[in-house]
């Protein structure tokens, strides 16, 4: 498992400005660095939000979605989404492909978690495995494509080229997966 520094899919939602116990205004704690209820004192931990990510090849090629949101709209990289709560991580970026792509999926193994300092969002990816469905455009994505390893498009994120640096010597470190 990999823990490297690369740039997350989007910094997230904002802070809270107002209690979720009471809906007093929040301020700036003294004794902790997380914001403090004026009325009620509940400090509100100011937690990360999981997004998930998939790399999944199709005839030795890498699919990749162009961007229909922001951030990066426009933009070629992989499907991906925010895990909802109790979700299991796996699922939601099966979930995610299947919106973004019409592609169903087996997610196999992690091929790394990615945070950055500053950033709220920290990144799982795995490859997956197509297990059915049909390749089109959903609702947050402009197009869908297959790219060669060595000639993938400019990607969305910084980090992107490395996490796919990463998922191809994991793959070739392993058997993949039959469908």
């Amino acid at each position: 498992m990999t823990s490297r520094s690369a740039a997350p899919q989007s910094d997230g939602p904002q802070d809270p400005r107002y209690c979720a116990t009471c809906g007093g205004p929040l301020v700036d704690g003294d004794d902790s660095r997380f914001p403090v209820c004026q009325s009620c004192g509940r400090v509100s931990y100011l937690d990360p939000k999981l997004a998930g990510a998939a790399m999944v090849q199709i005839d030795n090629e890498l699919l990749l979605v162009r961007r229909a949101i922001q951030p990066a709209y426009g933009r070629w990289s992989f499907p991906s989404g925010y895990v909802n709560r109790g979700e299991q991580v796996e699922r939601a970026v099966e979930r995610e492909v299947m919106e973004e792509t019409g592609l169903e999926v087996r997610a196999d193994w992690l091929v790394g978690l990615y945070s950055e300092p500053g950033k709220t969002v920290v990144l799982a990816v795995y490859s997956a495995t197509v297990t059915g469905g049909e390749l089109i455009a959903g609702d947050e994505t402009l197009e869908t494509a297959t790219f060669p390893y060595d000639r993938l498009p400019e990607l969305a994120f910084g980090g992107d080229a490395e996490i796919v640096k990463e998922w191809l010597v994991g793959r070739n470190g392993r058997a993949l997966p039959q469908p």
